[in-house]
């Protein structure tokens, strides 16, 4: 689903408007809410490159998102270091790893890659609850602080809520580009056929390894995010239910759409916040929606709001050649 012209720009520029405002109408808990969302969507347009354009199925996810938060959380916790460096070294170690990863995990495809991302989840799981000395274990890191840059200090719900989003816009960019750009049209061949696209001389293991890795640096910087935003983290949120999570994120908002981990973050994270009105039943009111929503549209909200607005686009075009017939 594109969003182009001038129809496309007005909504995008009132989105982020409502994005910049938001915090000023809303209480702790809400900024708080929004920012968890801008850091989940970091981390779903990670997978969305390895998944939805590149055609890899990653339940890995949640162990870089868990690298990226312990290691932006002992170098600034335990360490001092600046909260730039760390969140530049969480990105590049994510990157590297991933990178690493990908050369054996990347020979299997399909089902028998998401069972060895999920080892890999499961492992990175086990070192950071049995590694006490650095991880603290199952009693993790407290106290892990919000940073200041360049004097300007985050403490404060709203201003880090802004770093979020100001992070999160310049991943959006740069996502924007690379799916632009002939790594992006070859990440889409490889999804759609594989086997055509290394006949018309695609490096075909190349770009899906530099997809995994890329996603997996993203989840990092996810990862960075969240650890000053909760300011104390322990092994249990980086388990196989955030890769689950997050893969219903990819899967919900539309898998291989650009838009698509920005809606399903808004599902994921605030529709059961939103649900909570009814008491006890919000979990199970969640599930019952999620899995009407797959019965429906398969291919998730993009993908069903595409299938409605296709006739009305096709209308103006048919209605033209209809005139100019004879």
């Amino acid at each position: 689903m594109r969003l182009a012209g001038r129809p496309g720009a007005v909504f995008l520029a009132l989105v982020a408007i409502a994005l910049i405002v938001a915090p000023m109408g809303l209480k702790p808990h809400g900024v708080y809410l929004i920012s968890m969302w801008a850091v989940m969507s970091i981390a779903a347009i990670g997978l969305n490159l390895t998944l939805g354009y590149a055609g890899q199925i990653s339940l890995a996810q949640a162990a870089f998102v868990g690298i990226g938060a312990y290691c932006s959380a002992i170098l600034t916790a335990k360490f001092g270091w600046p909260f730039g460096g760390a969140f530049a070294l969480a990105a590049v170690l994510c990157f590297a790893i991933g990178w690493l990863l990908g050369y054996p995990a990347l020979r299997v495809q399909h089902h028998y890659l998401a069972f060895v991302t999920l080892a890999f989840t499961t492992l990175v799981y086990l070192v950071l609850r049995n590694e006490e000395k650095w991880t603290g274990g199952t009693y993790g890191i407290s106290g892990i602080p919000r940073p200041s840059l360049f004097g300007w200090s985050t403490k404060g719900g709203p201003a880090f809520y802004y770093l979020c989003l100001f992070v999160l816009a310049v991943v959006s960019w740069l996502t924007w580009r690379l799916v632009r750009s002939p790594w992006g049209r070859a990440f889409m061949a490889l999804r759609e056929n594989p086997l055509r696209a290394s006949s018309l001389g695609v490096d075909t293991r190349r770009y899906t390894l530099m997809a995994f890795a890329i996603g997996s640096a993203l989840g990092g910087v996810a990862g960075a995010l969240y650890a000053p935003l909760v300011e104390y983290i322990d092994p249990t949120p980086f388990a196989l239910g955030l890769s689950l999570n997050l893969l219903l994120m990819v899967i919900v908002g539309g898998s291989g759409y650009f838009f698509g981990p920005y809606l399903g973050a808004i599902v994921s994270v605030l529709l059961p916040e939103w649900l909570r009105v009814t008491d006890s039943l919000y979990l199970i009111i969640y599930a019952v929606a999620v899995m009407l929503l797959m019965v429906v549209c398969p291919s998730g909200l993009l993908g069903l709001a595409e299938r409605l607005l296709k006739p009305a686009r096709k209308e103006p075009v048919a209605r033209a050649a209809a005139k100019a017939a004879p």
